[in-house]
């Protein structure tokens, strides 16, 4: 059984008892959060498909942890202008482990 959930604005293919890594959330490490924006529910070759979401349908989740992702680089550059510009950024993660998909 799976199911596709939008989080964070962010559409995800989640199954139960699996971790995803979704971005930062406001919850505490440890808590269990409910996701309603089910968008899609899989069981076993039984598809319900929402418009725009399943009704009735919902994810629990809890907080595993909070965390930052790999360093990601930009470096900008004009040739024979003598401009460099070197920018690195690391996203703030939440890794949440999916509980239960009810739909």
């Amino acid at each position: 059984m799976y199911a596709i959930v939008n989080i964070a604005g962010q559409q995800f293919k989640v199954q139960e008892n699996k971790p995803v890594f979704v971005h930062r959330l406001e919850a505490s490490e440890g808590d269990s959060v409910k996701f309603d924006q089910v968008l899609l529910v899989d069981d076993n070759g039984s598809v319900k498909v929402g418009a725009p979401t399943v009704s009735g349908a919902s994810v629990s989740a809890k907080v595993l942890a909070h965390l930052k992702g790999d360093k990601v680089l930009v470096f900008k550059k004009k040739r024979r202008k003598g401009y460099q510009k070197m920018n690195g950024h690391r996203q703030a993660l939440t890794k949440i482990q999916i509980e239960k998909i009810s739909a």
